[in-house]
């Protein structure tokens, strides 16, 4: 066998694994979509059922019992506010630290990004005291910061590898002929690095959209996004999960559109500054 047959075989089964695993993760959102169709009978029916009659019972009663597109509005306003709003604070501070650093810059960043690591609940009383006491409690205002800060660091340490791929040649060349910090922030950081910032702002919005814990905590009826809307369908009699099926797969799909939309934006943004 030669090596190129060889390397033929070895690509063949990447390609297959490479299925392999997208279908592993690919099959719990099929199975939510079909049971989300069933009666809850059918949803918890041994063996699991594959073939049945399907009905939109399960759709028609949130919509009737909730206001499905408030919640949607909130999710939106909230996911793409907080990462709007981290944007504004990580690109200046990025481009600081990436053609100004200091002695310490790696350690900043460093520190940074372990306040990821901080167990969410630890904070909860303080942040939920500040809040309350700002009148804050269940307003978009409040996850559009808290939201903002929480994915701060990796923006930040994302846009900060980014800029480090951009010639220094070329802020030195606009030094020259006078450009100030703005201008070399928003005509040349900004636009030899669009790719990159894209798909950080998208990387963003995807994990705010599925952020729960302060939506759960922070907000009720007005500011309640659709991550708190599918919480809201578990109650102590038990759970229903054909309706539970049914919420989460509208929770679940603008997202899925919006990432299906902007998938190649995505991909060029992480492959930024892959090939010199």
């Amino acid at each position: 066998m030669t090596d190129r047959q060889k390397q033929n075989i070895i690509n063949q089964l990447c390609i297959v694994s490479s299925w392999l695993i997208a279908l592993v993760f690919f099959f719990p959102i099929f199975w939510m979509f079909l049971t989300s169709f069933k009666t809850e009978l059918q949803a918890i029916a041994v063996p699991p059922l594959l073939f049945f009659e399907p009905t939109l019972e399960n759709y028609s009663l949130i919509e009737e019992r909730t206001d499905y597109f408030k919640f949607a509005w909130n999710s939106v306003i909230t996911s793409f506010g907080g990462t709007l709003l981290a944007m504004l604070i990580a690109i200046p501070s990025a481009y600081a630290m990436a053609f100004a650093p200091g002695k310490r810059t790696k350690d900043i960043l460093l520190w940074m990004l372990s306040t990821k690591m901080l167990p969410a609940v630890g904070v909860l009383m303080p942040i939920y005291l500040i809040c309350q006491q700002l009148d804050l409690l269940d307003t978009k205002t409040a996850l559009v910061v808290i939201y903002a800060l929480i994915n701060l660091p990796i923006i930040m340490l994302i846009l900060f590898n980014y800029f480090r791929e951009i010639p220094v040649e070329i802020l030195e060349a606009s030094r020259m002929d006078g450009a100030s910090t703005i201008s070399e922030i928003t005509q040349i950081v900004i636009p030899l690095s669009w790719g990159g910032i894209a798909s950080t702002a998208l990387l963003s919005i995807v994990l705010l959209w599925n952020e729960a814990f302060w939506a759960i905590n922070l907000t009720s009826s007005d500011a309640g996004t659709l991550v708190a809307l599918v919480a809201s369908f578990s109650s102590p009699e038990g759970l229903f999960w054909a309706k539970l099926s049914a919420i989460s797969t509208l929770a679940c799909a603008p997202i899925v559109v919006f990432g299906w939309l902007t998938q190649k934006q995505l991909v060029q943004g992480l492959t930024f500054g892959a090939v010199k």
